[in-house]
Parts: C-alpha cells; structure tokens; sequence
C-alpha cells in the first residue's frame, strides 16, 4: 500500500477517534456495527458549528498546497454522502492543518524523532506501536531523499504523522477498544477531550518541540497506571529471561513434607519475591516455605492453607505471556475507566469480590461481596444509588424460581413455609400454595417475608438498571470466608452493608448507625430516599497492584481477558475514504 493510501486510511481512523464536540451523556452503539478493535466512536456537533469552507494557503508554499488538497480530496466535509457523524469526526486532521494555515507540522528534526519516540513508548502501555505505522514513518523519516522528496510526497508524509499523533495521543487518553464492541451494555463514559483545548495543545506541542510531554500527559495521570506500565515492563523483563521456573505436576505438597518437588517449588517463590533467595535450595516443605505459600496464594485469589494442590500449581504454572497479557488487558480498563474515579462514589470490583466507598477521591471504607455465577454473572456498568430498603422482602425473579425454588418445593412440601413465602396470584393475593400445581404453575410469584433467613437480610442498597441487580445483606455470612466468591445469581452481596448505608446518607443526626438499628428493629419495610445520589460503578479488573507495585492476579471468572487482549492484538480497521 503506498504512504497516500495508507495515510488515507489512517485519516479516517483519526477522524473516527478525535472528537470535536463535548458528549453530552453516554453514547448507545450497535454491537455488530464493527470490530471490537474499532476504537471508540464520539458525537458530531451540530451543523450549524461546522467550518465554512477554508481558504486554501499561499501560492508560494509548494507543501502547503499539496497539504490543502489532500485534505479536500479526503475530508468528507461538504457535499459527501457519508453520515453527518463521519463527516464531523472527518473535519479533525482538517482542522489542524487550517489552523496551521495548512504549513506542513513535521519539518522539525527533533518533533520527528519525539513523534518516532512516542509511537515507540505505547509498547510499554500495552498498545501496538505499528498501529501507528511506526516502521514506515521511521524509514520515511530517515530516508536520504526526504529533503528532496516531491511537495506531494512531503504533503503524505506530514499528513500521516499527524494522524499517527492524534489517533495515539487519543487512545492513549481512552483506549484503543471500544468496550460497548465487547459488552453490549457498557454505559460507561469515555474520558472526556475538550475539542479547543485539545486542538490547542496540538499546536502547541508542535510549535514548542514538546511532543514528547504530549505523550505523557495524554496517559491517565492516576498513580495507578503507572503502576500497571512498570508491572508490564518487569513481567517483559522476566519473559525475556526464560520466564518463571515450573513446579511439576504430582500429589499436593504440603508442610513437613520432604519431596523433590520442593526444590522448584523453593526456587518459584524465589521467583516471585515470596521467599527469600537464601532459602531457595532444599527439599524439605519448611514453614518458611508454608509461609510463602501462604502469601502466593493470597495474591492468587486462592485458600491459603499452604499447601499446593491442583488450584495453587495452576497458578505456579501460568505461562509469563499469560500474565503480561493480563496487565495489558486492565491497562486498557485503566484507560476506560480511572478518569470516572472521581468525587464521592461507591466501586464494585466484581473479579476480585470487593467493594469500596470513596469520598472526594479517597477511599474511605471497603469490605467483601459476593457477586454472581459464571453463569448468572453480575453485569459490568454505571448507575446511581438512589434509594435505601430496610427489611426488605424477596420476590422471587423468574429465573431462579424455575430453575432453582420449584425443585425444591416439589421435594418438600414444607419448603414455602419453612423459608417464609408466600404465593401471590397475578393480582397480587395470598393463595394457598396447596391450590397451586407446580408440576406447571401458572400466574403466580413468590415473595419471601422480610426477617431472618430473607434472602436479601435486613437492607437493599438500590439503583436504576435493566438487570434487577442491586446491593444487598444476605444471610449466607459463611460465604464471606471464601476466596473465591462468584457465588450469588447477578446481585452483589454485601459484607457489613450497613455500614454502607450509614456512609451514603452522611447524616450523623437522622441516619447514626444507632438510628439505622433502629429502623430496622421496627421490622416494617421502609422505602428510604437518599439526600444525594451517589454514582455507584460496577468494574472487572483481574490484577490488583499494591503501594510497592507488587502484582496480585484475580481468576478471570467471566473469561473477559481473552477477548479483549485479542481486540487489543488486533491490528487498527483502516478504510480507505
């Protein structure tokens, strides 16, 4: 493909990522519209905000003129049969060079080689840096004919440097995948670009040389994200040295064993930073070793017993690549997601079985949840808490009355009034459960009485969304011990959810833990509305980094990792104009 084809293509990419309107809210796409590596799409501005027809540049810029008429021939501005949203999203590159009065950006040494560098770098954030067409612009760039190349071709050039920067500066701001192509029902927002200031800071980075500072301010500026870069970069490090040592594979190892097996188990440890180096020879299961056993598997999401059964040599035995491609993956989610972890607001890390509350920023409280089956998964999006149930009752949704009461009222008969429920008819009256045949009932629903042994405990914590998902008590307190705790149908359950409660009404004098315990003593079912909506965000990460970057690995228990790593592999949909 030659450089104006290619950068024709990569236009288009670039118009489709820059956006030159604010959005106002969240944004509704098609699944099927494109592939999953399609990056995110952005809203069109009004017509009546478009550009009239620029002038074109002076006659004695040979380049500028060449750059003016390929931005005509592509930019589907006026007259094009293309939807109104692509021809705003087209006028991006436009923009940038009629600002510039179509000078060409790129005759700059040293902007060269920090746009080169840049492109370069995003290998370290997970991305692909031949996205870019890094090596093409590279042999271009340090081609001898450059300088006396054609005002054509210095025109193609120019112009695919410019889409290179913009379309990586953008993703490096928001991701390179577009969620919604892999979870229909993402309603996240993506991080906002204001469209003058981000024109602006084009410019200004071209005219200052500082383009390498605008690759590092287009990265999420959360601690966090560094993090993930340097975790990936030591991960890279250890693959490029053969990887972690294996453990083989026979009957569980445990404490006081003497095996020798323990030899590659010691040098594992070793490997991960869990044992100290001294202690890597030996074939003895010491307690030092228990120990480091134990740490592994709590980083693992596993029972740490320290003892290395089935579960625990799995997770020795995960190739390096697996890992690396993991960190990539939620490199990707920090670039979805960290600029939404603002304010007050409550976070679900639904893979790794925790919730957390968050005021100004910080976090102030956490505990544990249990959150839905591989198979009734608890969905990944974005509401707000309104409202508070104490003593709250259970209808019982249609799914698990089929598939998981009605077995167990057709093997005991008693099972309704051991567990408090009632059958209610399609108007909503007691009948008795006697006068129903549940060999095939039919217009009935069952509803559980608030008090002990509800399912859903003593409080509902609850937000609008289609799923019927909400926060809430249980009376399943032993599941809580668990590491491993995918354990409800979609909803989350919450360890300690008063606690909760009283951090999100904030109101010492009429919500105190002491009048809360109050409210629900009275054993009535009460409707509570919060005074402020707090954003509640129901997030999948499968790494946790601690304070010291060490890495902990979450079990992919919706198997989200494998798709998105291969969006991510995927190399950009470029179409030609």
């Amino acid at each position: 493909m030659t450089m104006e084809a290619r950068f024709r293509s990569a236009a288009l990419l670039a118009w489709s990522l820059f956006p030159l309107a604010a959005a106002a809210g969240p944004q509704v796409h098609p699944a099927t519209a494109a592939s999953a590596a399609s990056p995110p799409p952005v809203v069109a501005p009004d017509p009546a905000t478009a550009a009239s027809t620029p002038a074109p540049p002076a006659i004695d810029d040979p380049v500028a003129q060449a750059i003016y008429a390929r931005v005509q021939q592509m930019a589907p501005i006026q007259g094009s049969p293309i939807s109104r949203q692509d021809a705003a999203l087209g006028k991006a590159l436009a923009d940038f060079y009629m600002q510039r009065h179509y000078t060409a950006a790129w005759t700059d040494d040293s902007n060269v080689q920090q746009l080169l560098g840049g492109l370069a770098s995003v290998d370290a954030d997970g991305l692909l840096p031949e996205d870019y067409h890094l090596s093409e612009l590279k042999a271009l760039a340090e081609s001898p004919d450059r300088a006396s190349a054609t005002p054509e071709k210095k025109a193609d050039f120019d112009m695919a440097a410019s889409s290179a920067y913009i379309t990586a500066l953008v993703q490096l701001a928001r991701g390179k995948v577009d969620p919604v192509r892999l979870d229909p029902t993402w309603n996240f927002d993506a991080a906002a670009i204001d469209p003058q200031q981000g024109m602006s800071m084009l410019q200004t980075s071209v005219d200052e040389r500082s383009v390498d500072q605008a690759f590092a301010m287009a990265r999420p500026q959360n601690p966090l994200y560094a993090k993930l870069r340097d975790a990936l970069a030591q991960l890279r490090t250890t693959a490029a040295q053969g990887g972690w040592p294996g453990v083989p594979e026979g009957p569980t190892l445990k404490p006081g064993m003497k095996d020798a097996r323990v030899e590659a188990l010691r040098a594992r440890m070793v490997a991960g930073g869990y044992l100290d180096p001294t202690l890597a020879h030996g074939h003895h299961f010491d307690n030092a070793l228990a120990d480091a056993v134990k740490r592994f598997q709590a980083d693992q999401y596993l029972d740490a017993d320290g003892s290395v059964g089935a579960g625990t040599q799995a997770s020795l035995n995960v190739p390096v690549q697996d890992r690396i491609g993991q960190v990539r993956a939620n490199l990707e989610r920090a670039r979805w997601l960290l600029h939404s972890l603002q304010g007050t607001f409550v976070v679900v890390d639904v893979a790794g079985y925790k919730i957390s509350f968050y005021r100004d920023g910080n976090p102030v409280w956490k505990s544990r949840v249990q959150v839905g089956k591989p198979y009734r998964s608890t969905p990944i999006f974005r509401s707000q808490i309104t409202y508070v149930t104490f003593n709250p009752t259970w209808t019982v949704p249609p799914t698990i009355l089929k598939n998981d009461v009605l077995p167990k009222i057709r093997s005991n008969p008693s099972y309704l009034a051991n567990n408090r429920i009632r059958v209610l008819d399609s108007a909503g009256n007691v009948v008795a459960a006697s006068s129903v045949n549940w060999a095939n009932p039919r217009g009935i629903t069952l509803r559980q009485d608030a008090g002990p042994g509800n399912s859903l405990g003593q409080v509902v914590i609850r937000f609008p969304n289609s799923f019927a998902v909400y926060l809430h008590d249980t009376p399943h307190q032993e599941l809580f011990s668990r590491a491993k705790r995918d354990t409800s149908s979609g909803c989350i359950r919450v360890e300690h959810p008063l606690d909760l409660v009283e951090l999100l009404f904030n109101d010492p004098d009429k919500f105190s833990r002491q009048a809360i315990d109050e409210r629900i003593a009275t054993k009535k079912t009460q409707n509570v509305t919060l005074p402020t909506a707090v954003p509640v965000l129901l997030a999948y990460w499968t790494v946790d980094i601690a304070d010291d970057g060490k890495l902990s690995y979450k079990p992919d228990i919706y198997d989200r990792d494998g798709p998105l790593v291969a969006a991510l592999d995927k190399p950009q949909p470029l179409r030609a104009p």
